[in-house]
């Protein structure tokens, strides 16, 4: 049996990719959850704070498709994925080492630009290593199970606790090291995947290797894929962003309180990364998607909402972001199956990249500036509406299942 298909290699790749980027987005994270203390030495407004998060967005989306694309075309996957780990894991501590506003963007600029492709990239590797019936299941514990964890239950808890007990530039500090040491494990035992062959086709189209940006977008299920991903990442950046400051600033919780409602939510993706996943690996992507989509739309609303319990809050905001487990679908399963799987990095590279630049850049500088002019009420509320529309635009998804649409053939016949 080859490498790449083997339970104990398949485990291995899972296990160490996932805590890749588990630390990737803890180091992305790290900057929300800090941003009561930042704010404040700082002396930040919100279209800053908005700022940062969109700068790094926007080079996360050209690192995404480019590198992305320019690994496809080398047929290599593994030195792209230990540069990024290298790169995004030093900037991380250069945000601790900013003495302003330029300075902080500049090192969130740079991170963005390593850990945009690095998703992709370790998507791609993942579906070459894993059994077709295991491919969703997969993608969905390392994007969003150890994404979850490390990045929005762990992150929030020590984040927060280092910084209270010696400063915020501390807090970037230790977050980079986890990387630095990932790089030389993943070096060591993680196998380059092998090329795959060339007469490869996907279950649900006839997509040809010579597939461009734009021939890919021609694909219904990219596009749609790609307005989902500007709607559910700006949803999703929208709250990771602005969520913290209103939760203390309107809601008069402290920092500790805050961080504590943040890593109860953390949990909650990985119920869904692997719930959500899971279930496509049965049912099909179509449904889970419309579904899930819906009910982001939870998690905004119960913030703004409920006032006199945080109890009720917080537990209605966990069902609601149990809804990011439609992640992994949109942004690797469905490219990867839609199209041929020659072009899986670019592919899910192109939808990473339009969700970032329209939902990761726009969305936040815009939230921030009219939260500037009135409320933070609004960047929440413009939250919910994206969950919301996310949802709709899923019921125009065709089913890209291998499994199910075999039934559904067999069915036929």
């Amino acid at each position: 049996m080859p490498r790449e298909h083997r339970v104990g290699y398949e485990l291995r790749v899972v296990l160490l990719l996932g805590l890749a980027y588990g630390f990737a987005f803890y180091d992305r994270m790290t900057m929300a959850f800090l941003s009561p203390f930042v704010v404040e030495d700082l002396k930040l407004n919100n279209t800053q704070v908005g700022a940062l998060g969109s700068g790094l967005s926007l080079t996360w989306a050209l690192g995404a498709y480019f590198i992305g694309r320019w690994s496809d075309k080398t047929g290599k996957r593994k030195p792209f994925l230990l540069g990024a780990l290298l790169i995004f894991s030093l900037s991380s501590i250069l945000s601790g080492l900013s003495t302003d506003f330029w300075t902080l963007l500049a090192s969130r600029v740079i991170m963005g630009a390593a850990e945009g492709p690095f998703l992709p990239i370790c998507l791609a590797i993942i579906a070459a290593a894993s059994a077709p019936q295991r491919r969703g299941l997969n993608s969905g514990i390392v994007q969003n199970g150890f994404g979850s964890l490390l990045g929005n239950a762990l992150a929030p808890l020590l984040v927060v606790a280092i910084a209270v007990q010696w400063g915020w530039r501390t807090s970037f500090f230790t977050a980079g090291l986890p990387g630095l040491i990932l790089l030389f494990i993943i070096w060591r035992f993680i196998d380059e995947p092998p090329a795959t062959p060339a007469d490869q086709q996907p279950a649900a189209t006839g997509a040809k290797s010579s597939d461009g940006f734009v021939a890919m977008l021609r694909h219904s299920n990219i596009l749609i894929c790609a307005i989902i991903s500007c709607l559910a990442v700006g949803s999703i950046v929208l709250g990771s962003i602005f969520l913290p400051l209103f939760l203390t600033q309107v809601r008069g919780y402290s920092p500790t309180t805050m961080s504590t409602i943040m890593a109860i939510l953390g949990i909650c993706p990985v119920v869904g990364g692997v719930l959500v996943t899971w279930i496509s690996d049965r049912i099909g992507r179509r449904t889970p998607m419309i579904v899930f989509s819906l009910l982001m739309t939870l998690c905004p609303l119960a913030a703004l909402l409920v006032k006199d319990s945080v109890v009720l809050m917080t537990s209605l905001m966990f069902i609601g972001w149990i809804g990011i487990g439609i992640f992994p679908l949109f942004m690797g399963v469905i490219p990867a199956e839609t199209l041929s799987f020659r072009n899986t990095a670019a592919a899910m590279g192109i939808v990473v990249a339009i969700g970032e630049i329209f939902g990761g850049v726009a969305a936040p500088v815009m939230a921030g500036w009219i939260a500037d002019q009135s409320s933070l009420f609004l960047p929440l509320a413009i939250q919910a509406g994206m969950s919301f529309a996310g949802g709709l635009a899923a019921f125009l998804l065709r089913e890209t299942n291998p499994a199910v649409l075999a039934q559904r053939e067999a069915v036929a016949a």
